[in-house]
């Protein structure tokens, strides 16, 4: 069984949305079931049909979260120092083409979201740059052709957010954010 590496950020994240969907998103779902069938005929009911197609991808991502919660390794960011890129590193490259800087965290699968400039450490780019140091060049193969890019700074970070109403917002607005 292989492990899948994440910050404890992104640990209690995917408990929030497990506890969600287990909490609400299935009862609802029941509900909603329950209610289309008592409009009668099934074969012809499309609310009936919408809901079995939530259900099925609400009972799908539970079992997926599930068996990804026993497999979690928590990586503690805050332990690590240096400037060496690894799990949980925060780096600055610039794109030696354009000369653009972009900052990223680099963290598990589960938690990745580019917009948020969190990089799975699967990604391409995250897999070129684990073990490089600063003012290190890497060459990355990308969709649109090679890419290179020089290391500005690597840094890790430890970010906590402290959840209010015991569940995560979906914007950070309603979060304290401290950086350690």
């Amino acid at each position: 069984m292989n492990k899948i590496p994440m910050t404890q950020e992104g640990f209690e994240k995917i408990q929030v949305e497990l506890k969600k969907l287990v909490n609400e998103e299935r009862p609802n779902i029941i509900a909603a079931i329950a209610e289309a069938r008592s409009h009668g005929d099934l074969s012809e009911n499309a609310e009936y049909q919408y809901a079995k197609e939530q259900q099925s991808l609400i009972e799908g991502k539970i079992a997926d979260l599930e068996s990804a919660i026993g497999r979690i390794e928590v990586i503690d960011v805050k332990s690590l120092t240096g400037d060496e890129i690894r799990f949980g590193a925060t780096i600055e490259i610039e794109d030696d083409e354009n000369g653009v800087k972009s900052t990223y965290q680099i963290v598990g699968e589960y938690e990745s979201d580019i917009q948020n400039k969190k990089l799975s450490v699967t990604s391409p780019l995250a897999k070129g740059l684990i073990g490089k140091s600063i003012e290190d060049v890497v060459e990355i193969n990308s969709p649109k052709g090679l890419k290179t890019y020089t290391i500005i700074s690597v840094k890790y970070i430890w970010i906590q957010i402290i959840i209010k109403y015991g569940q995560l917002p979906m914007d950070h607005k309603e979060c304290e954010v401290k950086q350690m």
